[in-house]
């Protein structure tokens, strides 16, 4: 290639050459821009399947389903035993009623429990479901299990069976952005990915990661935040809070917490900070079991947080947080007649407390 005559450069021309080299310059940055948003896997997850499951019924062939909507049983309990999540899916609510064994659902939050219906008691001591609105996951986790429901003609049928999950996996979510389900085995670190083809119901394993730092500890969830996924533990006695990277797992920033904090549930993200709920300290006792909020996790080790349990009496254990239309509801246990309560959250501070169940 013969060089540049720097003569033969006219105004015009060096203006033109400097629109391509920033043009160029903007085109490497972002090549190297960190994605914010994960992609969905390009790959069919029945490509990607790890092992099959116990296929328990195969609904799209079955010449006809036994159950109509009122045949199915419905709750025959006047209460909660440790409720441990609830959650809406189009125009239905569920309750995962982890000591009663069962998951039930309903179209309000208004009716008494016994008018809810049964939509599995195969499980034992369950504590999550996710939907993605075709698909229904629910963790079995002392049997190491997650089941998968559909709906059909307004009835949940069982129809898949995945085992050997882990160990207790405990906590199920799905993530609209990657289309993939996690489970988390509570006990050895491992975070399971399930997936399921377009158009098709047939759900597929297709990834297990190890987290070598979450092993031999007890983990009770994890909160998806774009491409961060942080995870709420005792780290080998160490307790912290750690952010990883959702696409390879690798540990990104450890956030170290007090003992008093060790026993975390589950971490929320709002309004611009931070709400964890806690079970027990580092050594179980569940006499510090609360609620706190923090808008910069780098201070929890100093103790910079705000306890928020007063808002719901305290006494008791919270447990999990979700958000259902632009409310958010928390379950806990250890109250009588205090289950699930609904709030809203303006500003880091929560209002409009109410007790639903």
């Amino acid at each position: 290639m013969n060089p540049i005559n720097a003569k033969s450069i006219t105004p015009k021309k060096y203006i033109c050459l400097l629109i391509i080299l920033a043009a160029l310059t903007a085109l490497t940055a972002c090549g190297t821009k960190e994605h914010t948003t994960p992609k969905p896997p390009a790959a069919l997850a029945s490509e990607e399947s790890l092992r099959a499951s116990d296929i328990v019924l195969d609904l799209a062939n079955a010449d006809q389903t036994s159950l109509t909507p009122a045949a199915v049983p419905t709750n025959p309990y006047p209460d909660l035993s440790v409720p441990t999540y609830i959650t809406k899916v189009d125009d239905t609510y569920f309750i995962v009623d982890c000591y009663h064994n069962q998951v039930i659902y309903h179209d309000n939050l208004t009716d008494s429990l016994s008018q809810w219906q049964v939509m599995t008691n195969e499980i034992s001591k369950g504590h999550t479901i996710a939907s993605d609105g075709l698909v229904y996951l629910v963790d079995d986790t002392e049997n190491n299990r997650i089941l998968v429901f559909e709906k059909k003609e307004g009835v949940f049928y069982h129809t898949q069976t995945f085992t050997e999950i882990g160990s207790r996996p405990h906590y199920i979510i799905y993530d609209d952005n990657t289309q993939t389900f996690y489970a988390l085995s509570s006990m050895s670190g491992e975070m399971y990915l399930f997936r399921h083809d377009p158009d098709d119901s047939r759900m597929h394993l297709t990834k297990v990661h190890q987290i070598e730092q979450l092993a031999g500890t007890y983990v009770r969830s994890f909160t998806i935040s774009g491409n961060d996924v942080y995870f709420v533990s005792g780290i080998l006695g160490s307790p912290a809070i750690l952010r990883a990277d959702l696409d390879t797992f690798a540990i990104r920033e450890t956030y170290p917490v007090p003992d008093t904090m060790a026993g975390m549930i589950q971490l929320t993200i709002a309004e611009k900070g931070y709400f964890i709920t806690i079970s027990t300290d580092i050594n179980g006792n569940q006499d510090y079991a609360t609620m706190i909020y923090t808008d910069d996790l780098s201070n929890l080790i100093e103790r910079k947080y705000d306890d928020v349990y007063e808002h719901f009496i305290g006494g008791g254990t919270p447990y999990y947080v979700t958000s259902i239309d632009n409310t958010y509801y928390l379950t806990e246990h250890r109250i009588p007649g205090h289950s699930i309560w609904k709030f809203k959250i303006t500003d880091g501070s929560i209002s409009d407390v109410e007790t639903v169940y």
